[in-house]
């Protein structure tokens, strides 16, 4: 039933109708003439029916009272990124993990609660348990009203706590926790459900503290935050080829990436039944010492390796000559693959891939040549202070005030552009080994935008134990930002942007009011990209309006 116009000779009426089926038909028919549109218009007849018919509206009603400023509002909360996230908790199957850890254990607390509130805040704003707490109160999240700021420091140190007491000599690498168990677990869901695992991408990066630190997470050593001058520990991301996170790794801050690749390896084999993989691993985690390992456990590897460091590299592998084979060729088209030419090189028993990109060959010899440029003018004025920029500093020879341009070092970083370096003990063709490491870059750039929920400071924590499980959240925060982007796109909506869909989300919210002593509930207009997301995890948008 509703109403519609009708004009005949010039004037045109208000009629109200129903649809009904004649004949297999549907047809309009007209229950009753209310009269000329103008007319009504003018005399206000039909703003009084409109409001006489809302009457026995709730929806317009209340709408209407609350738009005028006639309702009360007593409490707002957000709705969006609960009702989202805890269809992916469920369906990814870390609810059900820690229900079957917890099922011996005997919290006074909802634990299982404690960490998806946790984990739920990284994905949204991040920040300190302390700041959890708070954001805690603004959202709607099922079984988290009795939660408080020492239940979610006792469930930190829960997911952080060895299984066991380490031994004596037992290394940073040696200690297990029960995070390492629920990775293991839901790594075993998903083998079971999907393909197993061909490749493997490991990355690291480092997390500072403002305070110590733990008791043994909290060491000095290279910052790739800058802050050589604060404690920090180092976590580790494993992720397979198609950018899920397999698990991920705690050590001290002054733990270097050469020695970490091993341990993580051993780990795969022993604790996840990985028993054959392919590992691929930027430029520094490369050593003699950790691919003899890696070889003699019957693994294969395709590592990077640093060309101006590695005197093989450097004096070898780049000297020798040879016809590069073409893989993608350069192309005018901007959604076309870089262009990519590969060749082989073996020295003895080790068998090196060079890999050259055209493009970024001339941009490399582009930029040399400015900061060569730079350089000549600052040596005309004299400008001694301009010695100490790091780009000049590769390109000059002498010292005091009889600097000037090394031309030999010129002519050898000239051998660099473009080019990269791998080694492997893989029997794909060149260009595989070439388009496998280049996945790695895909994962790297995945593990970059991940970051910011892995960028979980200040993190006022004090034990190691703490520290772990307060990190773990970001871990499960990237799981369950992952299996949402699997989704999007399989529904074609991949190209929607995370900062937009956590506005949209954080904006999705419900308003408890009372309208003449009558409660409802009100859920705010949907925007942006709630309808996509909603639709990619079949989730059903709430109604409206709902009484109370």
């Amino acid at each position: 039933m509703f109403l519609r116009t009708q004009t005949t000779a010039g004037r045109t009426y208000l009629l109200l109708v129903e649809n009904e089926r004649v004949d297999g038909r549907i047809k309009q028919r007209v229950l009753h003439r209310l009269g000329r549109l103008d007319q009504l218009q003018a005399s206000g007849q039909l703003d009084s029916l409109l409001a006489s018919l809302g009457r026995f509206s709730d929806k317009l009603a209340v709408l209407g009272a609350h738009s005028r400023g006639d309702s009360v509002t007593t409490r707002t909360r957000g709705i969006g990124a609960a009702l989202i996230f805890e269809r992916l908790w469920h369906e990814t199957g870390i609810g059900a993990v820690l229900h079957d850890m917890l099922r011996e254990r005997r919290f006074e607390f909802a634990l299982e609660r404690a960490v998806f509130m946790t984990v739920l805040h990284r994905l949204c704003v991040s920040g300190s348990d302390r700041a959890a707490e708070r954001w805690m109160q603004g959202q709607a999240i099922a079984g988290a009203q009795e939660l408080s700021l020492h239940h979610l420091y006792r469930t930190m140190g829960f997911l952080g706590e060895p299984l066991a007491p380490p031994a004596k000599d037992a290394t940073p690498f040696d200690v297990r926790t029960r995070k390492d168990l629920i990775e293991e677990a839901l790594f075993a869901r998903r083998r079971d459900l999907f393909t197993d695992v061909e490749l493997v991408f490991f990355d690291t990066t480092s997390i500072y503290f403002e305070g110590e630190g733990g008791d043994a997470l909290g060491q000095r050593g290279h910052s790739k935050d800058h802050r050589p001058d604060l404690k920090q520990m180092v976590v580790g991301m494993v992720l397979d080829n198609s950018g899920n996170p397999l698990c991920s790794t705690m050590w001290p801050g002054n733990t270097t990436d050469v020695k970490s690749l091993t341990p993580v390896v051993r780990r795969l084999q022993m604790h996840f039944g990985i028993q054959r993989v392919c590992v691929v691993a930027d430029r520094g985690m490369i050593s003699e010492a950790t691919i003899a390992d890696i070889a003699a456990r019957g693994w294969l590897y395709i590592l990077g390796v640093r060309m101006r460091r590695t005197k093989e590299a450097r004096e070898e592998v780049l000297a020798r000559g040879g016809r590069y084979q073409e893989v993608h060729p350069k192309s005018a088209d901007a959604k076309a693959p870089s262009p990519l030419s590969v060749k082989e090189v073996w020295v003895e028993q080790r068998r090196y891939i060079v890999c050259r990109n055209e493009d970024q060959a001339v941009k490399d010899a582009h930029d040399r040549l400015a900061i060569v440029s730079a350089l000549v003018e600052a040596l005309k004025r004299g400008d001694k202070s301009l010695i100490g920029n790091n780009g000049f500093r590769r390109f000059v020879t002498g010292s005091n005030a009889r600097w000037s341009v090394d031309e030999a070092k010129v002519a050898e970083e000239a051998r660099y552009d473009g080019k990269w370096i791998l080694r492997t003990n893989t029997e794909l063709s060149a260009r595989e080994v070439a388009l496998k490491y280049k996945q790695l870059w895909t994962v790297e750039t995945i593990f970059r935008t991940m970051k910011s929920q892995l960028d979980t400071r200040p993190i006022f924590h004090k034990t190691d134990d703490t520290i772990r499980g307060h990190v773990f959240c970001s871990f499960l925060a990237l799981v369950l930002r992952k299996a949402l982007h699997d989704r999007l796109e399989a529904k074609g909506n991949a190209h929607l942007e995370w900062a937009h869909i956590l506005d949209d989300l954080q904006g999705l919210q419900e308003i408890e009011l009372t309208v003449q002593g009558k409660g409802y509930r009100l859920r705010t207009e949907t925007k942006g990209t709630i309808n996509a997301v909603f639709n990619a995890c079949g989730v059903a948008l709430p109604p409206t309006l709902l009484p109370l």
